[in-house]
């Protein structure tokens, strides 16, 4: 598994009807993409539920780099750079993945903390706990998934999770999920990758 991140901070008062509509009209385009996992089309609307910004950040789990290439490099990823501008767009190595206790719900938010990896940790241990933050996420009440990747150029760690309700039992940047693409989410590898 491997996750992929890109956002658009966009002005105070841009319209964020631009970007439901925007997903409304492209989000299934992804729906059969081959070797994805799950991507989520997220959004944080400034005042709402107590985000700070106006921004679209789409995130991915990706079940092959193929997949993943293909998208960055075979054109549809092209849309959206015309529209916004060229991302920085982050990458991390899956830790673990496993599917939640209410995986049949369709998700309406999505939660992603990014924290660092302290120096002097042992990596195992630390990379072990992470793993086992994944499984305690995906049981929790109205967990849909929860995944748990890292960039080791950065030693950064990342927590993603989906819920079915607003009040998600995880901490960190909270987003609206408006729409789903999962072709192959029952192939994403279950528990720790290592």
């Amino acid at each position: 598994m491997h996750a992929m991140q890109y956002e658009f901070t966009l002005p105070a008062d841009y319209d964020m009807g631009v970007i439901r509509s925007r997903v409304a009209r492209v989000g299934h385009l992804l729906d059969d993409w081959e070797g994805l996992g799950v991507k989520t089309y997220l959004l944080r609307e400034r005042g709402v539920l107590g985000s700070p910004v106006n921004q679209y950040g789409p995130f991915y789990l990706w079940n092959t780099m193929e997949g993943m290439n293909g998208f960055l490099w075979g054109g549809a990823f092209q849309g959206p750079v015309h529209d916004f501008g060229r991302p920085a767009v982050r990458q991390w190595t899956g830790l673990a993945f496993e599917e939640g206790a209410a995986s049949r719900a369709v998700p309406r938010f999505a939660v992603r903390c990014r924290q660092p990896v302290p120096d002097g940790v042992e990596l195992a241990a630390f990379m072990s706990d992470a793993a086992a933050e994944t499984g305690r996420l995906a049981e929790q009440d109205g967990a849909v998934l929860a995944a748990a990747a890292v960039d080791t150029r950065a030693w950064e760690l990342v927590h993603f999770s989906l819920w079915e309700h607003e009040a998600p039992k995880a901490g960190g940047d909270l987003f609206q999920v408006l729409h789903l693409s999962a072709p192959g989410r029952d192939r994403l590898p279950r528990g720790r990758q290592w």
